[in-house]
């Protein structure tokens, strides 16, 4: 059982071998300039005397911090929205398109509204990062809470169960794969939002360090930074797996 999927982690690193020396082949024989896409070998030097110098660390503590924070409280309100409107039709109705057109806005467009009113630094950003989190899991509690078999319900009415004991045994317990998969999406995009919040509000972090390298058209010290900042959104989706098997567990033991 471990034979498959070990060569196919396998075949995915020779790939990803395979493409970085394409990438560093065509960058020395087409002599393109390390202006416009420095080589592999140039970014992998900037990324190392970046963290031997200890230049990155401050950047990337700040980032996942922003991370950290704004997932969870992104997450935690996205959660107890999606589980009040899922459990109130009419507050539903009436809750929902403001909740749709506070999501439509562009959180670019918000940025220097939430600098002007946080002012700059970790408040605005991770303001950012918990509002692009907020939807997702909103969406998929609400989506899960609404498509529990219309017999299960129907066994719980029966059995005399309030609507506490439906949703704590039944509705969540049912809906949790799609809850935790809304999560994982929220995890890669408030990496998106923790950047991006950096580019505007922010003197600290791997967006604010992007722009910074922008200012002194250092490439190769950009290309590291997206690589720093890729690796923390890897580890962050693999935490968000670790954490659904753990969940999930309790399930699969009585399947």
């Amino acid at each position: 059982m471990k034979r498959p999927g070990l060569r196919l982690r396998i075949a995915s690193l020779l790939l990803f071998a395979a493409l970085l020396l394409a990438w560093e082949l065509a960058c020395r024989t087409l002599a393109v300039s390390a202006l416009v896409l420095p080589a592999p070998s140039a970014v992998a030097k900037s990324l190392w005397h970046g963290l031997a110098s200890g230049y990155f660390w401050p950047h990337l503590r700040a980032t996942a911090l922003e991370l950290l924070l704004g997932v969870a409280a992104g997450c935690s309100f996205g959660f107890a929205a999606g589980v009040l409107l899922g459990e109130h039709p009419t507050l539903r109705r009436v809750l929902m398109p403001y909740v749709i057109a506070s999501q439509v806005v562009p959180k670019l467009a918000l940025a220097p509204l939430f600098v002007l009113w946080f002012g700059f630094g970790i408040t605005s950003t991770v303001v950012i990062t918990a509002l692009i989190c907020f939807f997702p899991l909103l969406e998929n509690t609400l989506t899960a809470l609404q498509q529990v078999p219309p017999e299960r319900l129907e066994l719980f009415r029966m059995l005399g169960a309030s609507r506490a004991q439906t949703l704590w045994r039944l509705k969540l317990p049912s809906g949790l794969p799609a809850i935790l998969a809304g999560l994982r999406v929220a995890v890669v995009l408030a990496l998106v939002g923790a950047v991006v919040g950096e580019f505007i509000g922010a003197s600290q972090g791997l967006g604010a360090l992007v722009i910074a390298t922008q200012g002194t058209m250092d490439t190769s010290l950009m290309f590291a930074v997206l690589v720093l900042i890729a690796a923390l959104g890897m580890a962050a989706y693999q935490a968000t797996l670790w954490l659904e098997r753990w969940l999930l567990l309790p399930f699969t033991r009585t399947t």
